[in-house]
């Protein structure tokens, strides 16, 4: 007997559990349940604080949660446990389709779990390489682990096509566009039109930046693993000496709770002046609208992560990388961004450069056109998989 929906007997699991997969694969469930695609969320439990003001913000609550024990802190003990119960999961809920974002250990862990089960997997954010399979570690192997064993590799850009072409990856490719470029758009509008209305949202830490009357805020996040240690002490130093040099500059940084970061960071703001830890903010990882609105306001981006990359280009911020490579090309290419390592004497002159300028120091104006895409791309991979509706659905 078929159904009047179409889609009622085809649904998709859309396993998530870290911050910016939340972000990302957001746009896509919005899609798909708008398509009336039933969309079970599975929610890894890979990032936990982090992640339930992130799904409350964009309505899609899991329906699946996994309770990670994480007895052992290691990659391998970390994987199993995701292996495992992630296997589990989708052995009870039998979808026809499973979705994964990005490189994280949820992603790898859920497209071999659903490839074992024999679901198809379907890769959102595909095609990314560095080239380096230590930098960013251990993304690089997740995200070659994945393209794998994926049918649909939905790539945000001719690069990342070209990247799975040339590894003669199975499956079929789409270049979609990226779906942060739809969520950092929507929160944009959210934050704008809120603060249009009289009613901002809660964000002690723009408001902070407000009172102080300083003309230029600074975002920072550092959190990669390559960057524990040194780099990251080199990374906070120059920060310190960049709000020396600079008197009418704010920094926020929302530090990464891994106690390494915390140790460095904390460290080196303690052991500045009293007028630099003035204009220095350490918070917390902070909700997604909250931390848009930060990006917004802000004239100049010191990152080692991704999705600040694709976000912050979007919003038209100007962008230093603190890595020696990227498996975003694109945002250096159109301009909008420079690498620029983690030796402090190096993203100091870079930062003082843009502070001064307004502009990266040896880069031409980046171009018009977000290499990342419209704000489609949750559509479009909707549509996708739309097209792969059973016939017994129909």
């Amino acid at each position: 007997m078929s159904s009047s929906n179409p889609s009622s007997s085809f649904s998709v699991a859309a396993i998530m559990g870290t911050r910016p997969e939340i972000i990302k694969m957001a746009p896509v469930v919005l899609a798909l349940r708008e398509r009336g695609i039933t969309t079970h969320v599975l929610h890894t439990g890979q990032h936990e604080e982090m992640a339930w003001p992130l799904y409350e913000f964009f309505g899609i609550a899991p329906q699946e949660v996994i309770r990670l024990k994480r007895e052992v802190a290691t990659l391998p003990a970390l994987s199993s446990e995701l292996m495992s119960a992630i296997g589990s999961t989708l052995a009870s809920l039998q979808p026809a389709v499973a979705l994964v974002h990005g490189d994280t250990s949820s992603a790898a862990m859920g497209a071999l779990a659903a490839a074992y089960l024999q679901i198809p997997v379907g890769h959102v954010e595909a095609g990314l390489r560095s080239g380096r399979i230590s930098e960013p570690f251990p993304e690089e192997i997740n995200r070659s682990l994945i393209g794998r064993v994926s049918q649909w590799h939905f790539a945000p850009t001719g690069q990342a096509r070209e990247n799975l072409e040339k590894e003669n990856v199975p499956g079929e490719i789409s270049v979609v566009g990226n779906t942060v470029v739809d969520a950092v758009l929507l929160a944009a509008r959210h934050v704008r039109k809120q603060r249009a209305a009289g009613q901002p949202v809660a964000n002690p830490d723009y408001q902070w930046f407000v009172d102080s009357g300083l003309r230029q805020l600074v975002l920072v996040t550092a959190h990669r693993r390559e960057n524990w240690g040194e780099p990251m002490v080199e990374i906070a130093q120059s920060v310190a000496r960049l709000l020396e040099q600079h008197p009418d500059a704010a920094v926020i940084w929302p530090v990464h709770l891994n106690p390494l970061v915390q140790q460095v960071v904390r460290g080196v703001h303690g052991a500045s002046a009293a007028e630099v830890q003035n204009r220095w903010r350490l918070t917390a990882p902070l909700d997604y609208a909250p931390m848009v609105e930060i990006m917004d306001a802000a004239q100049l981006l010191l990152t080692d992560s991704g999705g600040i990359q694709e976000e912050g280009l979007s919003l038209h911020k100007p962008l230093l990388v603190m890595r020696d490579v990227t498996e975003r090309p694109e945002v250096i290419t159109c301009g909008a961004g420079l690498l620029v390592g983690t030796q402090a004497e190096r993203i100091l002159s870079a930062a003082s450069h843009v502070l001064a300028t307004g502009q990266l120091p040896g880069q031409p104006p980046a171009t018009v056109d977000n290499p990342f895409g419209d704000g489609s791309s949750g559509v479009q991979i909707a549509a996708a998989i739309a097209r792969h509706l059973p016939p017994s659905s129909l």
